[in-house]
């Protein structure tokens, strides 16, 4: 079955290098100049994926033509490349929804990366409506809607709270004890253990694989590149090095991420503590963000700052705390208290069983089946895969999100520096 058609709406020059590379990735391409064309173009054309609009140059003609491709009922998704003062009056358009932006300078790479992502979710919102069993066919992708797996970021502001611990752990439970298929994810491009903490030897990771591709060749996807781990888990190292990052565009990353979804039942992400425009790509493309903080002053502070953070990207409802070395400091009803957020799950104190396990390569659950801590694991994993599994049922019925978040990175300057004052921190038990 052949990839959808492109309707591309751009100045001659960048138009031809845009459709080169789309159709050098399968894409066929229509070019549009006015609304008679468009018109043309959706009388001969059924199979449609996305249009390429611009309305940085003429922001009239872009959006009649966005008009004109709502009239015409197939819901197909819009990339509109815009100027910054121009995002709010586009944003508040009917056709809102169904839009992503883009601003200059752009690359032709990263808008074919852009339209494949689109073009998925597309056709898994199309599947999703019309049947729970349906097959999404595009390129080389061939998936069950029923499969489509909930991804769970794991991410916290600040280091050393666990969050490796917490996202291995996690995978391993549901893995090993929920016996469904995890596909793990190191995307901590910094500062990454899930590979060492796992013991994996000579692995391949997504930036090398995207990297030996050969021109106009097709890369390798998210599970062609995973390595199997001796509990079971695939497991993906997007890098080893923070030197070695070249080929993961955030684009191109999250389409390889939305693919992914339809060969596992979950998606378990280890991101780095930073706000970089992957792990803001990541946020969005999240059903659950677990916020792993431990019981001091400081991981409470990195939290608080997170929530604000997380309501500003309006993702917050998306966020889930969960107490790492509960009870051994401040107490878990303070901590709830000044961070806004029940716990998710109580993770107590491991010791040494986390180093017996990591010395090994393996985790606690599948190495230390009958400790608390163990069980500790499962509960999270099960109240995870509901609460999960719950978004994205509830995110079918809804219009797909634009990958990413608009505007994040200015967002979040302005965000810092209005943060005047701080809500008070509970001290731990026993301080005067």
């Amino acid at each position: 079955m052949r990839r959808p058609t492109v309707i591309v709406a751009l100045s001659p020059d960048e138009r031809a290098i845009v459709c080169a590379e789309l159709e050098a990735a399968g894409f066929p391409t229509a070019i549009v100049v006015g609304n008679q064309d468009l018109a043309e173009v959706l009388r001969a054309e059924d199979l449609a994926g996305a249009a390429i609009l611009d309305a940085e140059m003429d922001i009239e003609a872009a959006t009649g033509l966005a008009d004109q491709l709502a009239a015409e009922g197939r819901g197909i998704p819009i990339l509109m490349v815009a100027a910054d003062s121009q995002l709010e009056r586009l944003a508040a358009r009917p056709d809102a929804a169904r839009t992503e932006f883009v601003m200059r300078p752009y690359s032709a790479d990263s808008i074919r990366w852009r339209i494949e992502a689109m073009c998925i979710r597309s056709q898994v919102a199309g599947a999703a409506s019309t049947s729970e069993d349906a097959v999404m066919t595009g390129g080389d992708i061939q998936m069950s809607w029923g499969q489509r797996a909930p991804v769970v970021a794991v991410f916290s502001p600040k280091g050393g709270v666990g969050k490796t611990t917490v996202a291995t752990n996690l995978a391993a439970a549901v893995q090993v004890r929920l016996k469904k298929q995890v596909l793990l994810v190191d995307a901590d491009t910094v500062t990454g253990h899930v590979i060492t903490s796992l013991a994996l030897d000579g692995v391949r990771t997504l930036n090398d694989a995207w990297r030996d591709v050969p021109e106009n060749g097709i890369a390798d996807s998210f599970l062609d590149v995973s390595t199997n781990h001796i509990s079971g888990l695939k497991v993906l190292a997007l890098t080893l090095s923070p030197l070695h990052t070249e080929m993961l565009d955030s684009d191109h990353v999250m389409a390889g991420l939305e693919a992914a979804r339809r060969g596992v039942d979950l998606v378990v992400v280890d991101l780095h503590p930073s706000y970089h425009p992957l792990n803001l790509a990541m946020f969005g493309a999240a059903d659950q963000i677990l916020v792993p903080v431990t019981p001091d002053i400081p991981a409470i502070r990195a939290a608080v700052q997170f929530t604000d953070v997380a309501g500003e990207l309006d993702v917050r409802d998306r966020l889930a705390m969960v107490i790492n070395r509960a009870n051994s400091g401040v107490p878990v009803a303070d901590i709830e208290r000044t961070v806004g957020m029940d716990a998710l799950a109580h993770i107590r104190s491991g010791g040494l069983l986390f180093v017996k396990a990591g010395n090994v390569g393996r985790t606690v659950i599948d190495m230390f089946p009958r400790e608390k801590i163990t069980e500790d694991f499962v509960a999270l994993a099960d109240r995870v895969l509901r609460g999960a599994k719950t978004h994205v049922a509830a995110a079918a019925s809804q219009p797909a999100p634009a990958s990413g978040l608009r505007g994040a990175l200015p967002m979040l300057g302005s965000l810092f520096a209005k943060r005047s004052a701080e809500p008070p921190l509970v001290r731990p038990s026993g301080e005067g």
